[in-house]
Order: structure tokens, then sequence, then C-alpha cells
């Protein structure tokens, strides 16, 4: 496939993801499940390395990408002799997900009614029209009728987005066989307490359940933090932790702190710098600058001109001819127990071709099962889907990775809380304190993102200098590898009683913690490492 030049400036994309949302390389291309087995390494010695991964096609969904583990787990490496699992954790990202609300799908249609109206869409662009509108009801009925899912609706988890929490889970008691066999021991499991982060736990530890019945009794939450909104306090469900999995977006209406020696003091401040850098200046004019690139129009006149008609295309932004998600829509389920009545705000708008291919680009979430095989792959010629994707990658780079060199930290410092936890978990199992067996976090890509910048991981936490522009060309740094959907970090422990190793797993696949700390590793090519001495590179002690 040619590829298209990529500018050197980037467009801020709408945060709705598209479609059915590393190792020493963290950043590589999603891998096939079942590459060609290869015998772990032998324990205590130099690991035999990893076949090479098989790449599936590219998606070009970026952080929308399904999730599909990134190492066949026959390859891992084995623990050195005499070392068994004491302790696991995760943090996960909720799984694939419909659309978050009636916006990209309500602005298409309504651009595509008008060039009905018209006369003005080609045959692909009649099919468009039906598959939007498919898709706004599908998303209007999402959830309805599956277990699990409270309240049906745009947001909820699709089949897709069930079914790889439920498989992750299966793969975590297959990796660590022994770990749950002494009885009595917790595992403790915290959300955002946003629903799809919520139902994506329910998912996990019913898996898990499902798979060992006995782990019933184990499944614990804690209580949320007490005394937030400081001057109103209100409570929050069991298992809720906005603090720890909700801090790019902490309000004071949920979550203000005002006493400086509170706890998560440092956190609710960080996370007001963060969102304040959401209209950082410099941010701004590159991502505006890409507004005009010709390469831009280019695509958009590509992509267009598949779909609707060159006059329709040349009115695009002109009186009469710019578009929103305006209008109501009412969905019943085919049993007519359930409705939902959509109605657009208006926000979302088209009022440009660049305007029109962006949103359609921020359509097509993983719903194939429940818009019965409707994707929009057919819309979007694979040349054009890469650009976009690097027009994605790049907002999401500057908006919720390692971003501007100068800036650093204001979009991962917020992250030092989930570190913290990490750190502290596994501080009690050194300390003897054997209560819990592992503690499952689950959120979102706005917390993987900085969480795994802040770790420090290579071709993840790569900045940009202000006077360079993030580009495929110059960084590493792609969203389908760093937060795909139900993308997750795990950290096992190994002890031989009195020592402890931790090796991570990002994404499931073995991953080096910051070159710094190459020093703690038990041998130069291991994915083991000391604890204590982990645990110093990062500055704990």
């Amino acid at each position: 496939m040619t590829r298209l030049p990529i500018p050197s400036a980037v467009l801020i994309l709408a945060c709705t993801f598209l479609a059915a949302c590393g190792g020493e390389t963290a950043i590589d291309k999603p891998v096939a499940n079942n590459p060609a087995p290869q015998q772990p390494g032998t324990p205590g010695t130099t690991p035999a390395p990893a076949p090479t991964p098989t790449p599936v096609p590219a998606t070009y969904y970026q952080t929308k990408t399904p999730y599909l583990p990134q190492q066949d787990a026959s390859t891992y490496e084995a623990p050195p002799a005499g070392y068994a699992p004491v302790y696991t954790e995760l943090v996960a990202r909720h799984g694939s997900r419909g659309l978050s609300g009636f916006k990209y799908d309500g602005a298409i249609y309504d651009m595509l009614q008008k060039a009905d109206a018209d006369g003005a869409l080609t045959a692909l662009g009649q099919q468009l029209k039906a598959d939007a509108f498919a898709m706004m009801k599908a998303n209007a009925l999402l959830g309805y009728g599956v277990s699990g899912i409270s309240t049906p609706g745009y947001g909820n988890l699709t089949q897709a987005g069930i079914r790889e929490h439920q498989q992750l889970a299966v793969r975590l008691l297959q990796r660590l066989p022994t770990l749950f066999d002494s009885p009595g021991r917790h595992i403790v499991v915290v959300n955002s307490g946003q629903d799809r982060a919520v139902d994506s736990s329910t998912y996990f530890t019913s898996s898990l359940v499902k798979t060992r019945p006995a782990l019933a009794a184990a499944i614990t939450l804690p209580p949320a933090p007490a005394n937030y909104p400081q001057g109103a306090p209100a409570a929050q469900p069991a298992g809720t932790n906005r603090f720890l999995l909700y801090f790019h977006s902490l309000k004071a209406a949920t979550d203000l702190v005002t006493v400086t020696n509170d706890p998560y003091y440092e956190t609710y401040q960080s996370s007001l710098a963060y969102q304040a850098y959401g209209s950082n200046a410099t941010v701004d004019a590159k991502l505006n600058a890409i507004m005009s690139a010709p390469a831009a129009v280019d695509v958009a006149q590509t992509v267009l001109a598949g779909l609707l008609k060159p006059d329709f295309i040349a009115k695009l932004g002109s009186p009469g001819y710019t578009f929103s998600n305006t209008g109501t829509y009412t969905f019943a389920s085919q049993d007519s127990k359930f409705s939902n009545t959509l109605k657009g705000d208006g926000k979302t708008k088209i009022a440009s071709p660049v305007d029109a291919v962006n949103v359609l680009y921020n359509l097509a979430p993983a719903m194939s099962a429940e818009t019965g095989g409707v994707t929009l792959e057919k819309y979007i010629a694979a040349p054009q889907a890469e650009y976009l994707a690097y027009l994605q990658d790049a907002a999401d780079f500057y908006q919720k990775g390692p971003g501007i060199k100068e800036s650093n930290p204001v979009t991962y410092k917020m992250a030092k809380i989930l570190r913290d936890d990490f750190f502290g978990e596994v501080d009690a199992i050194s300390r003897g304190d054997q209560t819990n067996a592992a503690k499952l976090r689950f959120t979102h890509a706005e917390i993987v993102i900085p969480f795994a910048s802040i770790m420090n991981l290579k071709n993840v936490f790569v900045p940009v200098p202000q006077a360079q522009t993030y580009s495929y060309a110059n960084n590493l740094w792609r969203g389908d590898s760093v937060s795909p959907m139900a993308a997750n970090m795990q950290w096992d422990v190994y002890s031989n009683g009195s020592r402890l190793l931790v090796k991570m797993l990002y994404n499931e696949r073995e991953t080096d913690f910051q070159a710094e700390c190459d020093g703690a590793k038990v041998a130069p090519n291991s994915h083991f490492y000391d604890y204590t001495q982990l645990k110093r590179c990062y500055g704990y002690s």
C-alpha cells in the first residue's frame, strides 16, 4: 500500500473512538494470537528471544483498535528456579464500546439526508446513509437484554468488548495457575466509577469466578475514598476510586480537595493543571496548522468523492450546507419493551470537507455483532485511513501522551498516584502481608496513556521539543500499541521466600521497565527484576 506523505503539523480529532477500540518495544503493531510456539526460557538463564511477531492487517483504528494480546504466552520467560508467584496486579482500560454519545453519527446522518434530498449521493453514499442510521439505532439500544448492562444506550460495551475482558481474565489464570490456591486471600477490584469501566470489572471478575468458582469469596470491593468533595461529601459505590482511576477529569463538584496535607491534594491539583493544558497555545497552534494543510484537503476530497457528487462537496460550509448532530430520533427494541429517544445538541459540526471526513473516521466502533455486520472500512481506503490515523495519533500524543518536552510533566504528573499504588501493593507483599493475592483496576485510555508515560517505557515516553512536531517519521508512539481497547499493564510478583522479583506485561507482552533500571534485572536479557533495586530505580526507598 502506498503511504501518504505526513505533514509536520497535527489535527485535533474528537475523542469518541473509531472502531472496536509491548515487550521491550512496547509500540509494536498487534500480533496474531497464536504465533509459532516456542519453549520458554530456561529458568535462571538468559531467555530465548521471542519469535518474530506475525502482524495482522493494519486497521488504522489507533486507540480504538480491538484488543489482541501482544505475545503468545507459551513464549514467556520462565521464573528463575525456586521462585513462585505470590501476587499480581493489573490496570486495564475498558473493553471495546459503542459511541460515547449521539454526536458523529448524528452529524454525518444530517449531511447525508441533505445530500439525498439534493440527489447528490453516490451509490456508496446511499449505503453509508443506511449504515449510519443502523449504527444510530444500534448505539441507542446498545446493551439492551445483555446481562450485566444496567442502562442500555450509548457508551456501553459491545459484545467484542465484553469478550476482551472475559478472555483477559482467563489468560491471567492460565498464566498464574497456582497463585490463587491459598484460601482466604483477597482479589481487590477497583474502578473509575464510569459505567463501561464498572461493567468491564464485572465481566472480568465474573470470568474469573466462572473459571474457578472458589474465587467468588475472594472478590473484594474496597470502600470509596470518603469525605469528598470536601465541604459537602457524597457517598460513592464501593470499589470506586476516581482519584486513582479517573484522575484526568477530577471536578470540584465530586472531588474537591482543599486541605494541602490531604493524600489526594497533589493528584487533584495535577488534574486541574492537566485540564488547563487542554487550551495550551502552542499545542493549539500545531493543531490548527494542519486544518489548512493541503494533504488534509486532498484526503477529504478523495474520501468524499466516493460518497457525494462534486457540486455538493463544493457547497460544504456555505449557507444551508453546514451540518451537525441535530434532530430527534426514537428507537425501540425488537420486543418493544425498551425505547430510547436521541436529541442532538448541535455541537458536532460539519462545515468543510475535512470536517466531514474526520466525523466519518470517528464513527465506527466495534459493533458488527450489534449492527448485523455493518463496518465502515469500505468508505475510507487504506491510504486515507492511514493519514487520518496519524492525525488521531498526533492529537492523542499531544493531549494525553508525552506531548511537548518543555511542558512536561503536565500530561502525566497526575499518574503518580497510580504508580505509587502499584509499588505500594508490592511493598505490602515485601513486608510479609499476604492479605491480597491480586489488585485489579479498571479505567480508561486517559489513564493508561499517562501511566505508560510516567513509567518511562521505551518508545512510549518519547516527548518532542516544542520546535518540532510529532510525526510517524520522528516518533514511534502509536495509539494502537499504547492504548488499544482493553489495554492493560500487569505486574507479576514472584518470591523464593527471601527475595521478590517483578515481571511486567504490557498488553500481555513481556516489557522492560525504564532503561535506567536495567541493572535490576536478574540477567542481562531477562524480564525479571529484583524488586528492591527496581523500587530504588524509580525513586522509592
